[in-house]
């Protein structure tokens, strides 16, 4: 049976990809420290985190059944310790929480939150919720956020973010040193600070070499999800499927274009909005220290790191219009090479093109 079980629950945004994806190339390296990261048939665990949190998800949840308990079985059996790991197990109701405990038998279960400052979190949650067909400003989104309960909140930015409703939900019946959260560093840390940290909870042999992580999740700049917010509207008035948008506009456009370009201004919290991210950050800091959890990296890793001046600073829903133009254009061509590749199945994207401008 296996000894420990580290169940790391998120949070989106805080690094969870990169982390995934790299422990996904060192499933050897980790397996002869004793630790085994579970492959499923899907890849990830986003199928089996899915089942238990049972949120609709695009049509993904009837694919997703059973799987949970899938891999539950494969770690209740292992005799190696095991980490499970995907952001949206934070989304967790407390009936969900003492299913996932359950299910593992009688390993010792430990909780693993990694966490970033509120002042990157907010612009990153709206930018992936672009990413994933959504078209809402970015003040009418910080205005839904900052409105709404930040406990047992239905809002699912604060579902997965509020670094005391997640853990209080997901600490219950566990020890103080059964929970960890690990702090993701400021930019400009060095690379691998954030592995390390994690690593650290792990038990990993920090001396090992281990495989960087070839995955990017792409940050996009004002102008490229301006872009994109219209042309979600637009696609979403056409009718056009899940499948064709993830192709070629959530992997095509996003991730190929968007996510490679270097010349952007990448979405900053205005100034109207820090009072309040200080005021919360206050009251996650004086949780976690009177919650006894273990603290992986320095707390003040989830202060914001404030601009010197607004100066320069583009208002993230004021982006230059040349520059959303020519987002559209780097998008729209990268489609038509698409196309026009031979071994690319371009007959779906030819179908969205001809309902778009009324042909069909």
């Amino acid at each position: 049976m296996a000894r420990r079980v580290f169940l790391h629950i998120g949070a989106p945004k805080s690094g969870t990809s990169y982390l995934q994806d790299r422990l996904a190339r060192n499933r050897d390296s980790l397996e002869t420290q004793g630790l085994r990261y579970p492959e499923l048939p899907a890849g990830d665990h986003f199928q089996a985190a899915l089942d238990l949190i049972e949120r609709p998800w695009a049509g993904e949840l009837e694919r997703a059944r059973g799987q949970w308990q899938a891999l539950s079985d494969v770690a209740r059996k292992s005799d190696q310790d095991v980490v499970i790991s995907h952001e949206i197990l934070a989304a967790a109701e407390p009936a969900q929480v003492a299913r996932a405990v359950g299910s593992l038998g009688e390993a010792e279960v430990h909780v693993v939150l990694t966490a970033r400052d509120l002042a990157r979190q907010l612009p990153a949650e709206w930018q992936e919720m672009v990413k994933h067909r959504r078209s809402m400003r970015f003040e009418r989104f910080a205005r839904e956020v900052v409105e709404a309960p930040r406990t047992a909140s239905e809002l699912w930015f604060w579902r997965v973010q509020s670094i005391p409703d997640v853990l209080t939900r997901w600490a219950t019946g566990l020890t103080p040193d059964q929970v960890h959260v690990v702090t993701v560093p400021p930019a400009g840390a060095p690379a691998d600070t954030l592995w390390n940290r994690f690593g650290s909870v792990l038990g990993l042999d920090p001396a090992s070499p281990y495989l960087p992580s070839e995955l990017a999740n792409a940050s996009l700049g004002i102008a490229e999800i301006s872009a994109l917010r219209r042309l979600n509207r637009r696609l979403r008035q056409a009718g056009v499927s899940r499948e064709t948008y993830v192709h070629y506009v959530r992997e095509l456009v996003v991730r190929e274009v968007y996510g490679t370009s270097q010349d952007v201004d990448n979405p900053v919290l205005p100034a109207r909005y820090r009072p309040f991210v200080d005021e919360v950050t206050d009251e996650w800091l004086e949780w976690i220290v009177g919650s006894g959890v273990h603290v992986v990296g320095d707390l003040d890793d989830l202060r914001p790191r404030w601009p010197d001046s607004d100066v320069d600073l583009a208002d993230p829903d004021q982006p230059q219009p040349t520059r959303v133009a020519q987002a559209a254009l780097d998008a729209l061509a990268a489609v038509l090479i698409e196309i026009d590749n031979p071994r690319s199945e371009g007959r779906g994207a030819r179908r969205i093109a001809q309902r778009l401008l009324g042909h069909e």
